[in-house]
């Protein structure tokens, strides 16, 4: 009986929380009177939770009045799924048409880089209102015996759609009028109604940890790391040794000349991997892995002899997210033996070699190349195994959970008067589920860098967003990395509330004493501390690596 009582009060907690998350809605003025929806929740039309309900369940956000108006407004049905509905159908409409504002498209036609940015705003708030659709469809499949997993996607899909509203106002920087200001202001209540969801599904999270229910207890790193590796490497190498369903070659050796060519092969909502082998050469194309257009497997014949290569860049008019030149949309997609580039060189600002926007994507013995924003780990889950990863500045960005196994991140010589910044995470809310994890990798620099006179300072990372997070574990760090570690992004911002954690590194650059002293700086944390970042904890490998039985 007491199970069965947990379990009710789990899922009622849960459909609620949800209306919150999917409740992502642009609230015109007067469009709720914040009188409304009061007494005890009962009939007539109201919604199904009393008063001392809804606040209860708005006490863990940071947005309680934004909390109970969404909730008091939400008054023409008491079914909690057809809640769920009505506030999504809103949110849909009314953030389709704060993008199709005139004020907003007059601003676009002065500007080439507002018109840009309009653009990419438009599709990066469908994929936020996509996340949130999937939480929704989430709720359906409530299952007891997988209440981690529930969670963890929840969460992963409520940050996600978090990033990718940040992302659309961080594509209005530089443009000219006001025009960021005006779509920054249209998204302030979607954004607090987007972190009241991340919120509550936390608290739920935290709750269930605290009550030790049987069979969802966290799991530990025990001997579960070692055998993950035996398992995701044999898998791996099964796949690479089977037929694949495409060939790409650029002598006509395959059933196609480009990549692009081959992924239109790919059947709608594909559930089995789609191995796409592409032999040696040089492919110079923009490659675009759609979403919906899940498990496609990329392999090559070497990181060094098949290589992906364009030179997009910000300097030249493009917005650094369409940078890429691949970039990846599509759920669980796995690469290996691959390379990925962008040659834009030094002095052309932001030019990614790879984007990843894909939730549960593997990397494995891939080179990606650049200078500025190589690697834009944007959202989701993702891990990267004995890859190269090369660049001056921030060259590993983002707000993804990125795991990097065994990986070496080599800094190339900047342009003049650039310092170098290994990382730059952009976690904006703190209960955002990511960071960057490098566990036993290797921070070295390229000849022309070190032998640079007067030296470049080089650094570990720096803050990108309000509660970026990065944790550096059991990883080489060479002499070029300056004392400090860490460099500020401006001023004093996000020093207080970052978390920027070392354990157990080696290397002449890993000595700490000279660190940094900000407040979220971490020297040394505990084994407990940094076992939360081990990959079957942090990203929950058990559940999807090795489900996939192609991934590492």
């Amino acid at each position: 009986m007491a199970k069965k009582l947990v379990i009710g009060s789990i899922a009622s907690i849960l459909v609620v929380a949800c209306v919150v998350a999917a409740c992502v809605t642009i609230t015109k003025k007067n469009a709720s009177d914040p009188s409304s929806g009061g007494g005890d929740g009962a009939s007539n039309g109201g919604v199904s939770t009393s008063t001392k309900s809804v606040k209860a369940i708005c006490q863990p956000t940071d947005y309680k009045e934004t909390c109970e108006k969404s909730l008091a407004s939400a008054k023409n049905t008491s079914d909690p799924k057809e809640l769920i509905k009505v506030a999504f159908e809103s949110t849909i409409t009314d953030i389709k048409n704060a993008i199709k504002n005139t004020d907003l498209i007059k601003d676009a036609a002065k500007d080439p880089r507002t018109k840009e940015a309009l653009h990419t705003c438009e599709g990066l708030l469908d994929v936020s209102i996509d996340d949130l659709r999937r939480s929704f469809d989430k709720v359906g499949t409530f299952d007891i015996n997988k209440i981690k997993d529930y969670t963890d996607d929840l969460k992963t899909w409520i940050s996600a759609s978090i990033t990718y509203q940040e992302t659309c106002l961080d594509a209005f920087q530089n443009t000219s009028g006001d025009t960021g200001e005006k779509m920054k202001k249209l998204l302030k209540t979607a954004g607090e109604l987007t972190s009241n969801g991340l919120a509550m599904i936390t608290s739920f999270g935290d709750m269930l940890t605290s009550m030790n229910i049987p069979g969802i207890s966290r799991r530990l790193l025990a001997n579960d790391y070692t055998s993950f590796v035996e398992d995701g490497s044999r898998r791996l190498l099964q796949v690479s040794s089977t037929k694949p369903n495409a060939v790409v070659a650029l002598d006509g050796s395959g059933q196609f000349k480009t990549i692009k060519e081959a992924l239109k092969g790919v059947p709608p909502k594909n559930i089995q991997p789609y191995v796409i082998l592409i032999k040696a050469g040089e492919y110079k194309e923009i490659v675009d892995v759609p979403r919906g257009v899940t498990n496609v497997v990329f392999i090559g014949e070497g990181p060094t002899k098949t290589k992906i290569t364009g030179n997009k860049n910000y300097a030249d008019g493009t917005a650094t997210f369409h940078t890429a030149t691949v970039a990846v949309n599509g759920d669980g997609f796995v690469a290996r033996d691959i390379g990925f580039e962008n040659t834009a060189g030094a002095m052309k600002h932001q030019a990614v070699a790879l984007r990843v926007s894909a939730d549960k994507a593997v990397f494995y013995n891939c080179n990606i190349d650049g200078y500025q924003d190589t690697l834009y780990t944007h959202s989701y889950r993702q891990f990267y195994k004995d890859c190269s990863i090369s660049g001056t500045i921030d060259f590993i960005f983002g707000d993804a959970s990125a795991v990097f196994q065994n990986c070496k991140m080599i800094v190339r010589k900047p342009g003049n008067n650039q310092a170098c910044m290994v990382t730059a995470q952009g976690r904006k809310d703190h209960r955002g589920v990511g960071a960057i994890v490098l566990r036993n990798c290797e921070i070295r620099a390229e000849p022309a860098f070190t032998s640079t006179q007067p030296p470049i300072k080089a650094y570990l990372g720096r803050p990108w967003k309000e509660y970026s997070r990065t944790i550096i574990m059991q990883t080489q760090i060479d002499a070029f990395i300056d004392p400090e570690g860490w460099a500020p992004w401006n001023g004093n911002f996000a020093l207080n509330t970052l978390y920027y954690a070392e354990y157990q590194n080696r290397g002449p650059g890993a000595n700490t004493d000279k660190r940094v002293k900000w407040a979220g700086y971490k020297r040394n944390i505990s084994p407990q501390e940094a076992e939360k970042y081990a990959p079957n904890i942090f990203i929950d490998q058990d559940s999807w690596i090795k489900k996939t039985g192609i991934s590492y």
